[in-house]
């Protein structure tokens, strides 16, 4: 990442919320994704995303498949049930969140 060292401590939420909107993505996606609805403001390195999408495979949050494209294999991210709950109950705290953010810098 390399804007806003803030979005950091979010990066988890971030990935379950762009795959919670989509059936699937891939790594780069990802980051455009988040790129593009930030307007530039969120760029996530690979060194940023691929550990953390391995964590997240390995907690069982999310799963990975592999598709030729083209010729050339990509791998796709997928939200599992425990990912889809875990996605929803960050959204609840993170909206808790922000109403408290606002309510103390009156945003």
């Amino acid at each position: 990442m390399k804007k806003n060292s803030l979005y950091k401590g979010t990066l988890q939420n971030i990935i379950l919320k762009l795959l919670s909107k989509e059936v699937k993505m891939y790594g780069y996606q990802m980051t455009q994704r988040a790129k593009e609805l930030t307007e530039g403001e969120l760029e996530m390195t690979e060194g940023a995303l691929y550990p953390l999408l391995h964590k997240l495979e390995g907690d069982g949050m999310i799963t990975s498949e592999i598709q030729e494209i083209n010729g050339r294999s990509r791998k796709y991210y997928l939200l599992t049930e425990k990912g889809k709950k875990q996605q929803a109950a960050q959204e609840a705290e993170m909206r808790s969140y922000l109403f408290n953010l606002n309510t103390i810098f009156n945003i």
